[in-house]
């Protein structure tokens, strides 16, 4: 088995990272981001993707990634991990239907709850012992669901009906078009830009540049959070107007 994943502020890399050391500790984890994972997941066939869920649904880097890439799912069994601020009903399964369209075999699901890393809002902010607890809970429930799938007994956590009609009417409905495209509100205060190209650095869709001495936004955002999370001087924004906490996994290890 190997493990697949996309990670915005380090919470979806430490999940699956855990999980792989529940199941097998030689296992290695790749980013979507890495040129090696589409040579790695066309040599497995058992795979565990996990990835951050955004209104219910999957990140826009993430549908593309599996959409451009169709050809490469059929007949892989496929473990779907989904972490999340709060509760989103199948936000494993949107991965899941998504992957058995491509011809693959989805063997369970898993929600996690960690750290919310929308830095620019209040809502859903928790103090730090509380988020270190969070974390700490969903390394355990992680290796505790490898441990259940090398059993043959995998979770289906996101899988059912219930879980789809929770996840659709208690979020994605009325949220669908915040991750249907990539979005152009990433916004940079250039009064407080310094221009240290740490954003740029980060962003998984090269959708930040740097001109006469500071950063400037494209229209390509896929709302990771890594760049707001980063900012030394917190002069970015996407949903709120001010930094309320920047949220890397770092601050709660």
């Amino acid at each position: 088995m190997i493990g697949v994943y996309f990670s915005g502020t380090g919470n979806s890399k430490y999940c699956i990272e855990k999980f792989l050391q529940g199941y097998d500790a030689g296992a290695k984890a790749f980013s979507i981001e890495n040129e090696e994972c589409l040579t790695a997941i066309a040599q497995h066939e058992d795979l565990v993707f996990c990835y951050p869920v955004q209104f219910s649904s999957l990140p826009k880097i993430v549908r593309d990634f599996i959409v451009q890439h169709g050809g490469l799912w059929r007949g892989k069994r496929v473990f779907v991990m989904a972490t999340m601020g709060l509760f989103s009903g199948d936000g494993a399964g949107v991965l899941a239907r998504l992957l058995r369209r491509y011809g693959a075999v989805t063997v369970g699901g898993l929600h996690l709850k960690m750290p919310d890393s929308v830095s620019d809002e209040k809502v859903l902010k928790r103090p730090l012992e509380k988020n270190r607890r969070l974390v700490d809970d969903a390394g355990k429930k992680a290796a505790g669901a490898a441990r259940l799938l090398r059993d043959g007994k995998p979770p289906q956590e996101g899988m059912g009906l219930f879980c789809h009609l929770a996840g659709l009417f208690g979020q994605r409905l009325y949220f669908f078009n915040r991750t249907k495209n990539y979005t152009d509100k990433l916004k940079i205060d250039v009064r407080k830009c310094i221009g240290c190209g740490q954003c740029a650095a980060v962003c998984p869709m090269k959708n930040i540049t740097l001109r006469e001495g500071a950063a400037e936004a494209g229209s390509r955002c896929t709302m990771c959070y890594r760049c707001i999370s980063r900012c030394p001087k917190q002069a970015v924004t996407l949903l709120g107007k001010q930094v309320a906490e920047q949220c890397r996994i770092e601050k709660y290890l």
